[in-house]
């Protein structure tokens, strides 16, 4: 499984150390991010979940903690625009290639520009999706930002 979606290609083939954890999804649970920090028993501030957001017409990655929610404006802003909303889901995995609660921010179908909330430099390592629902990948935060190309900022709200 540790090769076997784009995300885990990409990091292989940059060169870039990681770390796959399996764990068994439950199909009625919809909190994909919640479920992986319990799963793993991990910290749930460790754990980051990427949310697809439309910014004045341009599709939008947003990399933030599961404890939170994603500030939309703050987004907007982060990037030099005015409006932002949530993306239709049907259209965040047209373009990443992933299924909701699987989506990775590494390894998507088509390069986007790509937001990291700054609370994930306070650890040595992140938990982020691994490209399927039931399996996440621990990463380094300078080594999640070089390879989605992030910029980091304070987008995430309790």
């Amino acid at each position: 499984m540790a090769l076997g979606t784009p995300a885990t290609v990409a990091l292989t083939t940059a060169g870039i150390s990681f770390t796959p954890h399996a764990y068994e999804h439950d199909a009625a649970n919809r909190n994909f991010g919640e479920e992986a920090a319990s799963a793993l028993g991990l910290d749930p501030e460790q754990v980051f979940k990427t949310l697809l957001a439309d910014v004045d017409g341009r599709l939008v990655v947003a990399i933030v903690p599961v404890t939170g929610k994603l500030d939309l404006g703050a987004l907007a802003a982060a990037i030099g625009g005015k409006r932002a909303g949530m993306a239709d889901p049907k259209v965040a995995e047209r373009k990443t290639g992933y299924v909701v609660g699987g989506i990775s921010p590494i390894g998507q179908k088509t390069r986007l520009t790509t937001v990291l909330d700054e609370t994930a430099e306070l650890f040595d390592t992140v938990f982020v999706s691994g490209g399927r629902r039931g399996f996440d990948i621990e990463i380094a935060p300078a080594d999640l930002t070089e390879v989605t190309g992030a910029i980091i900022a304070a987008i995430a709200r309790d």
